[in-house]
């Protein structure tokens, strides 16, 4: 891999795990007769990570040795760092009949034939162990643990393919696969690239920080996720428009590239933060933003766990570059954005405003304080929360 493209994928090599075309002929040669799976979003999410290669070095579901190293040690078998199990849980009257060693056939939850597993093993798994680890708590209400609680007793491992990369049904332009993020970063001339994780409407601090990053590096890659989320988060169509927006009015074109990151969300808070900055190591990024509370939901993990989670992993590990921030805000002394490390001011003398006050203002048609949110932006939600209603 080119220098220029910034980085090695994790574990050295980009994978890929598209079926070719004549490997697609033959797969659909045999679809009426290979037992099969039906996946979920967040299965099926997986499975389009892992053949573009942006769950790399992964090329299937996990074998149960892999799985209880994430799980107890944050690494795979072999001691490379990984901090989320990617399994294919399935229940035991599903599992019973399939046969390791043979193929099976990954449809999607429309009936669509979208992949085949070659089925190495079959195992069963402590959800209590793998939510108490994974997401620091068993408690259902957890949209992750409940995940975990509600899927299959059986995990089915191996490698696999994906039928076909088709476009985003949403998004097809801003649809960049690690192989060409790298491609863009290298015809720009990049070096280094911080990559920004995001579920939410960008706000005023989301830009602060993003804008303190890019002074130090040669690009930012906008890096929305637009898998499976909570029912109550903005929707993903929504979201984009805002980053298009904003990107319009407030950026250097030449310096930022917007890209979907197809994964589904976890809210496993600091496991996810070193989850989602290895991903964007595979899509080319040297560098990778870690703000509070990062993929964090409720009150289940401190402001700033998933920054001091990085500290568990010796330098140059994991082989990107965390970029720390602290919570930002608008400081009324200074008439600008800032932190705590750079503002004079008392904590009365400061703008904060939550993402659920936020939606609050949003729904009863009440524009954020421009501190907050761009006006343009503050317009596009309160015009998509009206459509809602």
């Amino acid at each position: 891999m080119s220098q220029r493209s910034g980085i090695a994928p994790h574990g050295g090599k980009l994978i890929n795990r598209i079926a070719t075309p004549a490997q697609k002929a033959e797969f659909l040669s045999k679809a009426d007769s290979l037992p099969r799976v039906t996946l979920d979003e967040r299965a099926y999410s997986d499975l389009v990570m892992i053949a573009i290669g942006a769950f790399s070095p992964l090329q299937g579901f996990m074998p149960e040795a892999d799985y209880h190293g994430v799980v107890a040690k944050m690494r795979l078998a072999d001691g490379l760092p990984w901090s989320i199990p990617i399994t294919l849980s399935v229940t035991e009257a599903v599992a019973a009949p399939l046969v390791v060693g043979a193929l099976v056939r990954l449809d999607d939850s429309t009936g669509k034939f979208v992949g085949v597993l070659e089925l190495t093993e079959k195992y069963t798994y402590d959800k209590q162990q793998e939510a108490i680890n994974v997401y620091r708590t068993d408690d259902e209400k957890h949209p992750g643990v409940k995940v975990v609680y509600d899927q299959g007793n059986v995990n089915l491992a191996g490698d696999i393919y994906l039928l076909e990369r088709q476009a985003h049904p949403q998004f097809p332009t801003y649809q960049i696969d690690p192989a060409a993020s790298r491609a863009q970063f290298q015809a720009k001339g990049w070096n280094t690239i911080v990559g920004f994780q995001t579920r939410n409407p960008i706000h005023r601090a989301h830009e602060y920080i993003q804008k303190c990053a890019m002074e130090t590096v040669d690009g930012l890659f906008l890096h929305p996720l637009v898998g499976a989320t909570k029912e109550d988060d903005i929707p993903a169509d929504v979201r984009m428009r805002c980053y298009e927006i904003i990107l319009e009015h407030y950026y250097p074109s030449d310096r930022v590239i917007l890209g979907i990151n197809p994964a589904a969300m976890r809210y496993a808070g600091p496991r996810e933060a070193i989850f989602h900055a290895l991903i964007r190591k595979n899509y080319g990024c040297t560098h990778f933003i870690v703000g509070r509370d990062h993929a964090g939901v409720g009150d289940y993990y401190g402001t700033y766990d998933a920054q001091h989670i990085f500290s568990e992993f010796e330098p140059g590990e994991l082989g990107i570059t965390p970029m720390m921030f602290e919570h930002a805000f608008y400081c009324k002394v200074t008439k600008s954005m800032a932190t705590t490390k750079t503002s004079p001011s008392t904590p009365e003398q400061r703008v904060h405003l939550s993402g659920t006050k936020v939606r609050d203002l949003l729904r009863q048609g009440e524009l954020p304080p421009p501190e907050f949110s761009r006006p343009e932006v503050a317009a596009e939600l309160i015009r998509a929360m009206k459509g809602n209603k």
